[in-house]
């Protein structure tokens, strides 16, 4: 493959925000049913990275979530499993034992989540240690406070000693776009990321609002579009916080059919970070097989 020529990030790439909420307000018109509906609640269901980060969290709650990822509605047992269990760096090691024989990931959070208020050397060391443990894949938040003074060479830089550090392991790159203030600015951060390394692109932490919206996916969906477009190297997407309904979802698939096209609608180039839309997934799948809603009590709280 020939060198790629990074660009000036210092050029904006001007964003039509009518544009791109009237785009939005019209996928979501289509509607999608019957078999179409229960596959695209399969796969989507398969896109999800079961997600935990709290303070509280502990190897046996690890272990509960684990269990829900191999296994998300007993009585359903060839539904998928979900892509990938996502946890800090030091419950890695009970997810990668409670996973063993499955071929879900694990994913962790590192390089100082979710503030990425921290020196690159304690970045390194921290994305180090989640890899040490087991970690399949590693979601690292950018330093906004840099990105908003400009020091664009500060983010491609860090963005790119943690993918040296990440080797083979799957790097993904979360913009935080609730605190990027503007489109312009998602597309921005978006090419830096991807030139500087990223496998995939993230919008959120969970930890901020607003977290991924719609019209800010399409935005990085389409930096994903031109990057591929001029260097022929594709890269993932996870919208990420605040998606919890089915119905949510299956616009996001639609988003990424329209944008990227088929290709991207597998579990290895798109990913939902979101636990509680999981239980909306299943209900929604159950009433698809058998005609009725099963009661939310019947799915685990996890």
């Amino acid at each position: 493959m020939n060198a790629v020529t990074i660009p000036d990030f210092h050029q904006t790439i001007p964003i039509d925000k009518v544009g791109v909420e009237e785009r939005m307000a019209r996928l979501n018109k289509r509607s999608i049913k019957k078999e179409s509906k229960l596959q695209g609640l399969k796969l989507a269901l398969s896109m999800i990275d079961l997600t935990t980060l709290e303070g509280k969290d502990s190897e046996g709650k690890i272990i509960q979530l684990c269990n829900k990822a191999r296994t998300p509605y007993t009585p359903m047992p060839d539904l998928p499993t979900v892509a990938a269990v996502c946890v800090y760096p030091n419950l890695v090691d009970a997810a990668k034992k409670a996973l063993r024989g499955t071929t879900i990931k694990v994913a962790s959070v590192a390089a100082a989540f979710p503030s990425g208020m921290a020196r690159l050397k304690d970045k390194l060391e921290d994305t180090r240690y989640a890899i040490d443990q087991g970690a399949d894949e590693i979601d690292m938040v950018i330093s906004r406070g840099e990105f908003l003074k400009g020091n664009y060479s500060y983010i491609f830089d860090e963005i790119a000693a943690i993918k040296e550090a990440c080797g083979e392991v799957h790097l993904k790159v979360i913009l935080e776009t609730g605190e990027l203030e503007t489109y312009e600015n998602v597309r921005k951060a978006s090419d830096i990321a991807m030139y500087a390394g990223a496998d995939f692109i993230k919008t959120s932490t969970g930890k901020i609002q607003p977290a991924a919206t719609q019209p800010v996916t399409m935005i990085m969906l389409e930096a994903i579009r031109d990057f591929y477009r001029n260097t022929g190297q594709m890269v993932g997407m996870k919208p990420a916080g605040g998606i919890r309904k089915a119905k949510e979802a299956l616009q996001y698939l639609v988003l990424v059919k329209e944008t990227l096209g088929a290709a991207w609608l597998t579990p290895q180039w798109f990913r939902i970070g979101a636990s509680s839309l999981t239980n909306d997934l299943l209900m929604q799948i159950v009433k698809q097989e058998t005609g009725v809603y099963q009661s939310i009590n019947y799915f685990s709280n996890d």
